[in-house]
């Protein structure tokens, strides 16, 4: 996977790959941006699904692999998904997706348009043919993030309802499906933080890559949002949800993890973002890179260690 040792002398509990961003806005012909996107381990390498909004500013999904998870070949087409119904496989627009592998095949989940902002479901062996299912849930919702395993035989999904617009609010709320067609056993999970509190993350908030299942319970990395007198502020903590019970939170950091500090996550279609959205580990020596979009327009990396997230969620925890 990739990596790259701690800088010296830095003493933060996540660190920038020096060579950031890793994907550029243009890397395709037709792409204004690349960003907000996920990759999983695939065969000898690694394969992900981007969103790369194009010149006409229309929000697509593109597939892509890399043998080392930092160098990608993207297909410059867009994804095309096979749905027997119509209504539901009619493309609008889709962005921020997510992948996770349950059991036997691949998993993307993304932000859906259809009579507004829902989440799309789709089932891959072989990134080459997606099967899309029925939307998850009514319109609105976004950030439908599923756990890489099933609770007493049903799977599992975190999401933040929402509005049509540019949503000024936001709760991660947690999910049950049978068979990802009919949800329910909908539970809450968290609302943002007090400003008081940790004002980083006091409008909105989440769910970002797979959650990792770790002995302390479910490692979350998920973004917060900052309503700042120059707009929307996107940075990234942690929190441990309960093993057996997802729903229920027992450490969230009061600091962030990452912050929009650097030009390229400053300056961009959308400045001040840094919105993860995949991570690989690597359970032997603890480590974790994190692929992040940097101002809805590049992607990024960031290195740390499980353990010391850990232990910074729990010793921070406003919880």
């Amino acid at each position: 996977m990739p990596w790259e040792p701690r800088p010296e002398g830095c003493k933060d509990v996540i660190w920038r790959y020096s060579a950031n961003p890793i994907i550029p806005r243009n890397l395709l012909p037709t792409s204004n941006s690349i960003f907000n996107s996920a990759v999983v381990r695939f065969g000898d390498g690694f394969a992900g699904v981007f969103r790369c909004d194009d010149t006409n500013r229309r929000m697509r999904l593109h597939v892509g692999f890399s043998k080392n998870a930092m160098n990608w070949e993207i297909n410059p087409e867009p994804l095309k998904f096979e749905c027997d119904d119509k209504e539901i496989g009619e493309w609008v627009y889709g962005y921020d997706p997510r992948v996770c592998f349950i059991e036997d095949r691949y998993y993307v989940t993304w932000c859906n348009g259809y009579h507004g902002p829902t989440i799309g479901v789709a089932w891959t062996n072989d990134f080459k043919t997606f099967h899309q299912l029925e939307n998850a849930f009514l319109p609105f919702n976004r950030n439908g993030v599923l756990f890489p395993r099933k609770f007493n035989g049903n799977f599992a999904m975190l999401s933040r309802p929402s509005d049509n617009g540019h949503t000024p609010f936001g709760d991660i709320f947690y999910s049950e499906s049978p068979d990802l067609c009919f949800w329910g056993r909908h539970r809450h999970v968290m609302s943002p933080a007090k400003f008081e509190e940790s004002a980083w993350q006091c409008t909105k908030i989440g769910a970002g890559p797979i959650p990792i299942e770790t002995p302390e319970g479910w490692l979350l990395i998920y973004h917060g949002v900052l309503a700042s007198c120059n707009g929307f502020v996107y940075s990234f903590g942690s929190a441990l949800l309960d093993l057996d019970q997802p729903w229920k939170v027992k450490f969230r950091s009061g600091p962030y993890l990452l912050s929009p500090q650097t030009i390229y996550e400053c300056t961009g279609d959308v400045p001040n973002v840094t919105f993860p959205c995949a991570a690989l580990h690597d359970e032997e020596t603890g480590r974790i890179a994190i692929y992040y979009g940097c101002a809805d327009t590049v992607t990024g990396l960031a290195f740390g260690y499980i353990p010391e997230i850990i232990e910074f969620t729990k010793k921070t925890s406003i919880i």
